[in-house]
């Protein structure tokens, strides 16, 4: 036995880990059972004594983290996650398992929630010594001269005891190899946490000193009631502080005067992803799924993790076979022994997974990474854990509508003419309302104003911290989202803003708050004369109007109030074109586009529609437009067949003729060319792939572009045509290249005509033909002895 456990009658056990350290819980268990201290003491908030007994329920299942946040400012909240391979967790079922008293002795959350955001205790100074902070692993694993502190930690602690002897040389900080004793690890440590602590004093960490002050008070009290042999677990950090000799008198006074805030703390699943420490996590590791592996496989862990990675690749269509893995094993072991490891470790078995499984492809690394190195991995916490009115509502209806929290992001169709459906998006968009985004609206099927809503769900652990903050709203998602949605429309004091928050209440489904929302979106209409603010409103009332069918929602308010705007926009938008430079030009061909859907969305108005037609041909006509928006005009006045092609041909050789300034001749196309709204970028590109007459015209515009000239209206052009697909630009550069056809050349079955610039003269009938009767059978057309005769030729 070493010295801490012979002297357990008259001290404490003091067990220094790392957080989230498989190595060190297995060491805390080992040393737990040997001692069999008649309470523990854990690092962790004192206000989660009462929450302790719950870890005992079979329902709880970590990860997990005690989430303690200010009541009276939810959004100031802390965590203390917990994995199963935490040696925290470990020590806390072991008391539990075996009926000894635990505890949490760690400064209260109510002063670390207050002093968090107060300077005066310790954050501008720790700013400042952010560059002079001590990382103890690093430290130590240079000091052993390792250049990777997770591969020290790995070898010193990680492969001990079941999963492969330490050599002597890898041994703990002091140089006991360790053996069958229990606790020499922690001895080991704790002499090398002195060393450094003697060094660097608090190591850049000044709020340490409070909290190592308060945990020496509670060892003292705790030694008090149940003896000098309790077990402390606690980070190997502050081993030293509570070892050292301290008066009760000094201690508290580095407590006086601690900030207070009022708080609250519960239970909430954590995921293995937020205890990575690329996710921000202080106390967090690189490789949780790997430590978790570590910690749960009962024996040879190498194999069964390459097993599980060639399990991986199998799903993702890989092939991987049994004798990937063999031999991926023999190569992870010998890369161990030439680097002079005790057991392989996550590099040497990443290592052989690239050379023997990916074909030495580092592309399928990013998934082992991402699927099993950190793992999404989602705890679960039982009913009867402490929770905010809001997320008890939150949790019925994820069960009544079978939505379950899941930390792997999954895609999730609805469809609104089913009542499940309708009400699981109303929930979706009543969070988002309330800034809890569990989903995300996806594009694709679920194309705005139909019957189909695509959302992409992943649940991350601080979404807990949202609902909390959710709470001062209301006791249920529905009220809470009324709630929110009101004060946002008496405090919004932009148009776009209200007619924004009118749509998510139709999305939502909060008929309650409309009336509200109604008044503001009146008032804020009839005193905004700007026709720009008027222009982005509109778009969203039209939607809304469309998503109150989909959902069967009264909207003969919203709709009049739609159609005074769209009239407003329609007398003030011509007056508003003129005197615009490029941006604002550019700005307005976007409201141009939201507009004009906007109008053919609306419902019952002929008089707005012909309205808008005479405003897009006024546009059309002024030379004082610019060119941009001319262009577009006379492109929706086309698409929308109120523009003959004879006309429209007409309007682009009057803005490419000679006399028309280079630049705004290829504004004019960019207007006309470009995208249509709510049509892909390569829409105006098939125009010209169609129209022989504009695709000759812009054709010989652009020929005759002076080399002067030609730089300045290149930018232009090369944004208008490089938002087309590939395919679109191949075959409108092979038109080009081809060149005009010979004039009066005929075609079979067609009379001669003259060639357009090129394009064949005229329609080949004959090739034509050939294919009727296959486009028949597509639609469905062609009788039963027509198909078959179809079929028999071949065609």
């Amino acid at each position: 036995m070493t010295a801490t456990v012979r002297a357990a009658a008259t001290k404490p056990l003091l067990l220094g880990v790392r957080h989230h350290g498989p190595g060190s819980a297995r060491s805390v268990r080992a040393a737990l059972d040997a001692a069999k201290p008649p309470a523990v003491l854990i690092e962790g908030p004192p206000e989660g004594d009462a929450l302790l007994p719950l870890a005992a329920d079979e329902r709880m299942r970590p990860p997990v983290a005690l989430l303690a946040h200010a009541v009276d400012d939810p959004a100031r909240a802390a965590f203390w996650p917990l994995a199963e391979f935490s040696p925290e967790w470990v020590a806390l079922r072991w008391a539990l398992e075996h009926g000894v008293p635990v505890r949490f002795i760690d400064l209260p959350a109510t002063h670390s929630l207050a002093m968090a955001t107060d300077p005066t205790w310790g954050d501008g100074d720790e700013e400042e010594a952010d560059g002079v902070r001590v990382d103890p692993l690093a430290v130590l694993a240079e000091t052993a001269g390792y250049d990777d502190p997770e591969r020290w930690w790995e070898d010193v602690v990680e492969h001990r005891g079941p999963r492969g002897p330490v050599a002597a040389r890898h041994g703990p900080p002091g140089g006991d190899d360790g053996g069958t004793d229990p606790v020499a690890v922690f001895d080991g440590l704790a002499e090398a946490m002195s060393a450094l602590r003697e060094a660097y004093g608090h190591g850049g960490h000044r709020r340490d000193l409070i909290r190592e002050a308060y945990m020496r008070l509670q060892l003292r009290a705790e030694r008090k009631t149940y003896g000098d042999g309790v077990a402390v677990v606690c980070g190997a950090w502050h081993v030293p502080a509570l070892a050292a000799k301290s008066t009760v008198t000094a201690d508290r006074a580095l407590l006086k005067g601690l900030p207070k805030v009022k708080a609250e703390i519960t239970w909430v699943p954590w995921t293995h992803r937020r205890l990575a420490r690329h996710t921000g996590y202080g106390a967090g590791i690189d490789s949780p799924g790997w430590y978790g592996h570590l910690f749960g496989a009962p024996d040879r862990p190498v194999e069964r993790w390459l097993t599980k990675i060639a399990g991986l690749l199998r799903e993702e269509d890989r092939i991987v076979s049994s004798a990937h893995v063999i031999e991926a094993v023999r190569l992870a072991g010998t890369l161990a022994a030439m680097r002079g490891r005790p057991l392989a470790g996550l590099t040497e078995t990443m290592d052989a997974v690239r050379a023997v499984m990916c074909d030495g492809s580092d592309v399928p690394l990013d998934l082992i990474r991402d699927r099993l190195i950190v793992g999404d991995v989602l705890g679960e916490v039982p009913d009867s854990a402490p929770a905010v009115p809001l997320q008890r509502d939150l949790t019925r209806l994820q069960r009544g509508l079978r939505l379950k929290p899941e930390a792997l992001e999954r895609e999730l169709d609805l469809d609104l003419r089913k009542e499940t459906d309708a009400e699981r998006s109303r929930l979706l968009h009543r969070l988002r309302l309330l800034g809890v985004d569990w989903g995300e609206q996806a594009g694709g099927r679920g194309s705005t104003g139909t019957f189909r809503e695509s959302w992409r769900l992943r649940w991350q652990p601080e979404l807990h911290v949202r609902v909390a903050e959710a709470g001062v709203w209301g006791t249920t998602v529905l009220a809470a989202a009324t709630a929110k949605a009101e004060s946002l429309a008496v405090s919004a004091t932009a148009l776009a803003d209200v007619t924004a928050l009118a749509e998510r209440c139709l999305l939502a489904g909060l008929p309650d708050a409309l009336p509200v929302v109604m008044k503001a979106l009146a008032d804020r209409a009839a005193l905004d004369a700007d026709v720009g603010h008027l222009a982005q409103a509109l778009p969203a009332l039209a939607r809304s109007l469309r998503y109150g069918d989909v959902r069967a929602t009264d909207t003969a308010a919203l709709g009049e109030v739609a159609t005074g705007l769209a009239l407003r926009v329609c007398v003030g938008l011509p007056p508003a074109c003129g005197g615009l430079d490029a941006d604002g030009a550019a700005e307005m061909r976007g409201h141009l586009d939201g507009v004009h859907t906007a109008i053919r969305l609306l419902p019952e108005a002929e008089e707005v529609t012909a309205r808008w037609g005479t405003v897009l041909r006024g546009l059309a006509d002024r030379d004082t437009v610019p060119g941009v928006i001319r262009g577009r005009a006379a492109r929706l006045l086309l698409d929308d067949g109120r523009l003959a092609e004879e006309e429209a041909a007409r309007l682009m050789g009057l803005a490419l003729s000679p006399g028309t300034p280079p630049a705004e001749a290829a504004a004019w196309i960019e207007g006309f060319v470009g995208g249509g709204p709510g049509a892909g970028s390569s829409c105006g590109g098939m125009l010209l792939v169609h129209d022989e007459r504009l695709l000759g015209l812009v054709d010989a515009w652009l020929t005759g572009v002076p080399a002067e000239a030609f730089t300045d209206v290149l930018p232009l052009l090369r944004r208008t045509f490089g938002a087309y697909e590939p395919g679109v630009r191949r075959t409108l550069g092979e038109l080009v290249r081809r060149g005009p056809a010979a004039p009066g050349t005929p075609t079979a079955g067609a009379a001669a005509e003259p060639g357009a610039p090129g394009f064949g003269p005229g329609l080949d009938e004959e090739r034509a033909d050939a294919v009727t009767g296959l486009v028949r059978l597509l639609l469905g057309k062609l009788g039963e002895t027509e198909q078959n005769d179809l079929v028999g030729a071949g065609r």
